[in-house]
């Protein structure tokens, strides 16, 4: 018997809605609830590496993001010289096992879809434009109350709510995420045939400028700056902006540079991280995701990291009896794993910043190595 019979998940992004499948799936009376009104309407594209493919498979949901996302299994750095050149083409690590892709590009509001579907057919509650304004808890449950007035109760809440979430402060946790001192332009765009994995640029006028394949006909391209307060710029004032620093790159980058002709495309956000001390939940909320660590993107762990966390905690939930029961193991399964994740996303940065030439290589294959076992 689950340690829980109803349980309330709190965002509805890759965290959330593995959480909602899973628990759902197992027998558990799951609501999901989301403050956006459309949950595929926002993003560009998404790098998944294996580990993260591991568990979307596992959520019964691989073959539909194989058919439609980019597959690759390799991994470029090139110079930031006239020609863009190739100085080595790496062998991924298969961290979802050799059954799986090394990684996969695809379109973020196609993934989003794929797995709000998935929530439905998993027998999941879904409710959009609606989020918490209030716990309550007592020692055998939670009451809610909803944005829209109102109330249920549940054995368990799990925040999910991304970076900025409602649920970590409603429970006292003060952890906040902080910048990095980084910077990120992204921009979805037509994929050159030129282009069939990842190629990151380090170096340049900018710290990085990198690409990742999408699908047949379309990439998200991004070059990271040192952090600035981009906000009062216009959609067509980012284009430009964008373009101008694609400039000092090349190879591919001079044809996806030609296609950045749309404006809706780009967007720009600072990188931020934190990491809550464990454990990461009180009572009976629990935090997964970016609500409870996020993690810069240079090693692209965000979103498998998230997964992750709601793959082990359906699992414990699902086989134990007791809810006190899951936290030690949750906790010792889950915490140094994203810890160390974040860690080398930050230190690869820090890298950068400090203009130090860190070994690229060797950090990417000491976190794969940690990777391939499963969480």
């Amino acid at each position: 018997m689950p340690a829980v019979g109803s349980v309330l998940v709190v965002g509805a992004g890759t965290a959330g809605t593995a959480a909602a499948i899973l628990l759902a799936e197992g027998g558990v009376s799951v609501d999901l609830v989301e403050a956006k009104p459309d949950v595929t309407a926002l993003g560009s594209g998404i790098t998944l590496q294996g580990n993260a493919l591991r568990v979307l498979r596992q959520l019964g949901v691989w073959d539909e993001v194989r058919a439609h996302g980019y597959a690759f299994d390799t991994l470029g750095l090139r110079a930031p010289d006239p020609a863009g050149t190739l100085i080595v083409a790496l062998d991924d690590h298969y961290t979802g096992g050799p059954e799986l892709p090394c990684t996969l590009g695809m379109y973020r509001p196609t993934l989003a879809r794929i797995l709000a579907d998935r929530v439905a057919a998993a027998g999941a509650k879904s409710r959009l434009a609606v989020t918490c304004s209030g716990l309550a808890q007592e020692s055998d449950g939670v009451e809610v109350t909803f944005s829209d007035g109102s109330t249920s109760r549940y054995d368990l809440v799990v925040g999910a709510d991304g970076i900025r979430s409602w649920t970590r402060r409603a429970i006292g946790i003060e952890v906040e995420p902080q910048g990095t001192g980084m910077g990120i332009w992204r921009v979805f765009a037509p994929r050159p045939a030129s282009v069939s994995r990842t190629d990151l640029f380090y170096g340049g006028p900018s710290y990085i400028a990198g690409y990742c394949p999408t699908g047949e006909d379309s990439l998200y391209a991004y070059i990271v700056e040192d952090y600035q307060d981009r906000s009062a710029l216009s959609p067509s004032e980012g284009l430009a902006v964008m373009r101008e620093l694609a400039a000092a790159y090349h190879g591919p980058w001079d044809e996806i540079r030609a296609s950045l002709t749309d404006p809706s495309r780009v967007n720009y956000a600072r990188f931020e991280s934190h990491v809550v001390p464990a454990p990461w939940h009180r009572g009976r909320v629990v935090l997964i995701g970016d609500a409870a660590h996020s993690c810069p993107p240079t090693l692209a762990q965000g979103a498998a990291q998230a997964l992750e966390d709601a793959a082990v905690l359906a699992e414990l939930l699902l086989a134990r009896d007791v809810l006190d029961d899951v936290w030690a193991p949750f906790t010792e399964r889950r915490y140094e794993r994203a810890r160390t994740v974040v860690d080398s996303s930050l230190r690869l940065g820090q890298w950068l910043l400090d203009h130090e030439q860190g070994d690229v290589p060797g950090l990417i294959a000491s976190v794969s190595h940690l990777l391939a076992a499963p969480a």
